[in-house]
């Protein structure tokens, strides 16, 4: 039986606590093995969204294959938020020191860097703070826009639903793969994400813009990515030439609605073969007619 501790702090953010303590949850559901426990140094802990949860003030006896888990808060900025006492940050650094795993989800990381565990290690944190973290602990090798990272049982991920990710990495690490397969397909996950996927997907990158007809171009594409589209057909859906289309796009979002399309097979083909698809499966399912063009845009 694996202990699971969440260490909460005042504002933590409920998806941050709620997702990855849902999959240690299914995981035990399924048989793995999984005792959930909540800290915090107040029996009553606000959270983010205004619901207040209950938590223990004293710790439970910890092993060295145990895990201590910190979700995040609010933070639009680390420094003076997520007030942790001196002793509960010792506490989190004696179970590493012990042989245990602790890990972070978003600003949780900044726990992890009070208690020193951050100091020569790699780590992330959400991409609207990763900056201020590296700032506040220059020992650390802050990794930015990745899920998550690990480094000699220190582990941290990015904001809010990368929590979860984390987290089926965590039982695949115990349990292997195909556990975490079964959790993630109970949770109704897409799919289990490498740490090393970007934060941000292409399909949000490219929307911070503020027009309309590029935006309803961009969600023809974003249905069918993986069928030939004509740009004909999208000027045709927009109401505007082609040339109307392409310079509109352009314009919005620095180029043209074929890269972005490209753009997007790149990003799924890139999730399929971190689960195992070979270059070729992954570029027929993304829809190119032979792998040499996703070799391509790989190299680039």
């Amino acid at each position: 039986m694996t202990r699971v501790v969440f260490l909460l702090a005042g504002g933590v953010h409920l998806l941050d606590l709620a997702g990855p303590a849902q999959a240690f949850s299914t995981a035990d559901d399924l048989g793995f093995g999984y005792e959930l426990a909540y800290v915090a140094e107040q029996p009553d802990v606000a959270s983010a969204q205004g619901i207040s949860l209950r938590a223990e003030t004293v710790w439970p006896a910890l092993g060295r294959d145990d895990l201590v888990v910190v979700p995040g808060w609010r933070a639009p900025q680390l420094a003076g938020r997520g007030a942790l006492a001196v002793t509960t940050l010792a506490a989190l650094r004696a179970h590493h020191e012990q042989g245990g795993t602790v890990a972070s989800v978003c600003a949780g990381a900044d726990a992890l860097g009070r208690a020193g565990l951050l100091d020569g290690r790699r780590c992330t944190t959400h991409h609207s703070v990763q900056d201020e973290l590296a700032r506040r602990y220059p020992r650390a090798h802050v990794v930015r826009d990745v899920l998550f990272t690990t480094d000699t049982r220190v582990v941290t991920s990015a904001g809010i639903a990368s929590g979860i990710d984390l987290a089926l990495h965590l039982i695949a690490v115990r349990h292997g793969p195909a556990a975490a397969a079964r959790v993630a397909r109970s949770m109704v996950v897409f799919s289990r994400r490498n740490g090393d996927a970007q934060q941000i997907s292409a399909m949000l990158a490219h929307r911070a813009h503020l027009n309309d007809t590029v935006h309803h171009v961009q969600d023809l594409i974003d249905a069918r990515f993986d069928r030939r589209i004509r740009l004909a057909d999208l000027a045709g859906a927009a109401l505007v030439s082609e040339r109307t289309l392409a310079r509109l796009f352009a314009k919005a979002t620095g180029m043209t609605p074929l890269r972005y399309q490209h753009l997007l097979r790149l990003e799924r083909a890139e999730d399929l073969i971190a689960q195992g698809s070979s270059i070729e499966a992954a570029a027929r399912t993304v829809g190119f007619e032979d792998a040499r063009m996703l070799r391509r845009l790989r190299a680039r």
